[in-house]
């Protein structure tokens, strides 16, 4: 691994898609050259800026004021905040908030906030006006390291997470490390296991890394921007490789086929953050790959071990809402990585070695969640 990044050094990771290319800016303060940056991709434009209640109440006034420093003005779209809000009723509301605002195809939408936000509003910018181009100002480590990259945009139905949606890049991430300064401690560990998904699936020396290094990622600092620059050149070549999913990016789906079934089953509420489910999900993902002899019983262990030594949940006891057998199935034959009926997992052969597998039986997968729940998963 290389050493971490020296404080207060901007870090600019490009995501190479050709024409559509665009940067991810990571570092503290980097807030404030929002507006000139996006001037420069966008003379003239205006703006409006799609964000939540809590972060509205910390960012929105830094956010305004660093786009009219340059001369955009901004309209504001606030919405209420959680998952909640990636629903069609939510998602319209934008929409028409964006219309009413006179948001032209030469303007620009700034997605302010968390995954949610990204998502709801990467989405309505893909299809106001056949296309609006728009910029992400994550505000989250999960969306810093994940959801702000890569052009994936989507709202929630009632048959599963992110069923809705469009392929929709951004023109620009703006990653402030400063604005993870305000997250609560929850939130910030349910970044963290996307952080550590992109060790555990491609990068066995990040991910030994981060065994020694977690505890200076939590406190903030280079080794924090470290992990999120890293992260996010991992995401920015696979996404080069494959943008629309139909090779290797699935990889990224790491713990998320298991995960989204338990975050579903909870209603997609605060009882179980997205973060935590992929946690869980990972480690059901390496456990079941160990039974099936796909890798060594103590590596699956060491992965499972380090999701826990921060705090994050990796057995089911530790769910509030466990539903039966039968519905956690449904819930997964609606992942999107299903093709005609068959189940594709992201399985491992040992840490940084994940791999995708197509028709999963989907017996064996009942079979393990089923001896799962009769044990109560008490580890």
């Amino acid at each position: 691994m290389t050493a971490p990044l020296r404080p207060g050094e901007p870090i600019t990771v490009n995501v190479g898609l050709g024409e559509r290319a665009y940067d991810i800016v990571i570092g503290r303060g980097v807030l404030a050259s929002l507006g000139h940056r996006t001037a420069a991709l966008k003379p003239g434009a205006k703006a409006a800026i799609v964000t939540d209640e809590t972060v509205a109440n910390l960012h929105l006034g830094a956010t305004r004021q660093a786009l009219n420093a340059a001369g955009i003005s901004a309209t504001e779209v606030v919405v209420p905040a959680g998952e909640a809000s990636k629903q069609f009723e939510t998602f319209e509301r934008v929409c028409e908030a964006l219309i009413a605002a006179r948001i032209e195809r030469n303007d620009v939408v700034v997605a302010l906030g968390g995954g949610v936000v990204g998502d709801l509003a990467g989405f309505a910018a893909a299809v106001v006006r056949r296309g609006v181009d728009y910029v992400q100002v994550p505000t989250t480590l999960l969306a810093q390291v994940d959801s702000s990259v890569g052009g994936k945009t989507a709202i929630d139905s009632k048959y599963g997470k992110n069923l809705v949606g469009a392929f929709h890049q951004p023109i620009l991430v703006i990653a402030d490390t400063a604005l993870l300064d305000t997250l609560p401690p929850r939130e910030f560990r349910a970044g963290y296991a996307e952080v550590a998904k992109y060790g555990l699936l491609g990068d066995a020396g990040f991910f030994q890394w981060l065994e020694a290094n977690s505890s200076d990622v939590f406190a903030g600092g280079a080794a924090r921007e470290h992990a999120i620059a890293t992260s996010c050149r991992m995401k920015a070549e696979i996404v080069a490789r494959d943008e629309r999913e139909t090779g290797d990016r699935a990889l990224l789906n790491l713990g998320h086929t298991f995960g989204h079934a338990f975050e579903a089953a909870a209603g997609f509420s605060g009882d179980l953050l997205h973060g935590e489910a992929v946690a869980l999900g990972m480690s059901l993902a390496l456990e079941f790959s160990a039974k099936h002899q796909l890798m060594p019983m103590p590596e699956a262990d060491r992965g499972i071990r380090h999701l826990a030594g921060v705090g994050l949940p990796t057995r089911l006891a530790q769910v509030k809402k466990v539903p039966a057998i039968d519905t956690l199935m449904d819930l997964i034959a609606q992942d999107k990585k299903v093709k005609r009926g068959k189940l594709t997992f992201i399985l491992a052969r040992g840490i940084g070695r994940a791999f995708i597998a197509p028709d999963v039986d989907s017996k064996d997968v009942r079979a393990f969640l089923a001896g799962k729940l009769a044990n109560n998963d008490n580890g």
